[in-house]
């Protein structure tokens, strides 16, 4: 033991932080680059600085896992508790713990049967917030004036909805170039619809009546990016009824449930936006047509009731004939039934008139003079008592004056004493010898000089009063 000891005491002390340093160099090494296929585990989000953090398991082991900041916001497809997925980076070591972790440079579903688990749940979650509620959807305009297009500028959609609108109803189309595939692709697209949606109605650039979403076919991961919830909040809350022509027709994303309309192909969305103009056209003439000949038709019907009535109608002279007979005859009796209505008031009149005599208009004026005298009579008594009753209240309110007047006190025999600026003193304490002072008795006031207390109020209470017989002390 001793000799395998001495080799031992020769080996190079490290520290912890060099030994940390030469692990990180060996992992970082011999594991630069792998591929590793496991579930996520404990994925909460991404953290406050952006970086995001999780495990990636299988049945017998567990791998802690990390995204950068800067590449979890360029990943199509996010991390998602319970995901099956294959993941690309560099395994390292994390001194602060001595455990190691690899660092994920790219993200993606473990097969077509994960991206299709995880579209299904996305699904369930997004429709439990009412997103795809029939309720939500709107109708689309009749004829939009202005359609916006959000799709690739450059793809055969944009070209295909181009050509087909200008077959059916040539309007004004305003296209939102977007990738609608590969990373940054949905926020393109969200962003675009939330413009459309916050364009003025009155603005430099005028706001669209309806929208299209469109892309040609591809696979699943080529349409992913209307799958994400950006995508489908942004259709969902959109005002301006939109139709989603995303890929084929046997081609279902999340966005289509989400829009007002979906369209199997971007040609068919076309077809939907704006009806065929020629169509319009024929209807309109034909309507025109039909109104003309309806017209007519009522036209003549008025016209030979209007014929008819006519001929059973009288003539304006056998109209008027039997009220012009009226008219004269009442014309003959009119001045005989003035006269006659003069005779009979100029009658009544004068028999009023016997009636008042001077006997009633004498009765009447003594009544009123005596309805006069008694009602002095009531005005004078009122009145006197009205005297009475302030005059006695005047008396009581002098002799409650009278009552709380000092000037009784004084009359009592007690007398007010005030210091030589008129203000009464309360106490001797507050008399100085020489002083001068001022006495206020019932009948006058005298002017005095004080020589200071001479006693304290304990020793004055004790001793005999002096004075008169009225009994009243000195007030010195």
């Amino acid at each position: 033991m001793k000799m395998n000891e001495a080799p031992r005491l020769n080996i190079v002390e490290l520290t912890v932080s060099e030994v940390s340093a030469a692990l990180k160099r060996t992992v970082e090494d011999n594991f630069s680059y792998v591929r590793v296929r496991g579930e996520i585990s404990g994925y909460r989000g991404p953290h406050s600085s952006g970086h995001a953090y999780f495990a990636i398991k299988d049945e017998g082991a567990r791998l802690d896992a990390v995204i950068w900041k800067g590449v979890f916001g360029r990943m199509r497809i996010k991390p998602e508790e319970g995901l099956e997925v294959v993941v690309t980076g560099k395994i390292t070591t994390y001194p602060g713990r001595s455990n190691y972790q690899i660092v994920v440079d790219t993200l993606e579903p473990a097969g077509l049967g994960a991206l299709m688990m995880l579209l299904e749940e996305r699904k369930k979650k997004l429709g439990a917030e009412g997103l795809f509620d029939e309720a939500r959807k709107q109708l689309l305009p009749f004829l939009p004036r202005i359609v916006g297009v959000v799709t690739s500028p450059t793809g055969a959609v944009i070209r295909d909805i181009l050509h087909r609108l200008e077959d059916r109803f040539p309007q004004h189309v305003i296209v939102w170039p977007v990738r609608v595939q590969g990373e940054g692709a949905a926020n393109e697209i969200a962003a675009a619809i939330e413009g459309f949606n916050a364009l003025p109605e009155d603005g430099p650039t005028p706001r669209p009546d309806i929208l299209i979403v469109a892309r040609g076919g591809g696979s699943l991961e080529d349409l992913w990016c209307f799958n994400e919830e950006i995508v489908v909040r942004a259709a969902a809350g959109s005002m301006i009824p939109l139709i989603s022509a995303v890929g084929h027709e046997t081609d279902i994303t999340l966005i289509d449930f989400a829009s007002d309309r979906r369209a199997p192909t971007p040609t068919a969305a076309a077809e939907m936006a704006v009806p065929v103009r020629s169509e319009l056209l024929s209807r309109i003439a034909t309507q025109t047509r039909r109104m003309s000949a309806c017209w007519l038709r009522g036209h003549e019907s008025r016209r030979t009731e209007l014929r008819a009535a006519a001929r059973a109608l009288p003539s304006l002279d056998m109209l008027l004939a039997i009220p012009r007979q009226r008219l004269d005859a009442a014309s003959e009796r009119l001045p005989r039934a003035l006269r006659a209505n003069a005779h009979v008031h100029h009658q009544q009149f004068a028999r009023i008139a016997g009636r008042l005599s001077l006997r009633l208009l004498t009765e009447r004026t003594v009544q009123c003079k005596d309805r006069v005298k008694a009602l002095a009579e009531r005005g004078t008594r009122a009145q006197k008592t009205n005297l009475a009753r302030k005059l006695d209240r005047l008396t009581s309110a002098g002799q409650l004056l009278k009552a709380f007047s000092y000037h009784g006190v004084l009359r009592r025999g007690f007398a007010l004493v005030r210091d030589a600026d008129g203000l009464p003193l309360r106490a001797a304490s507050s008399v100085g010898a020489g002083a001068r002072i001022e006495i206020e008795f019932a009948d006058g006031r005298v002017g005095a000089t004080a020589d200071g207390p001479s006693s304290s109020p304990a020793t004055a209470a004790k001793a005999k009063p002096r004075g008169g017989p009225s009994g009243q002390g000195s007030l010195f």
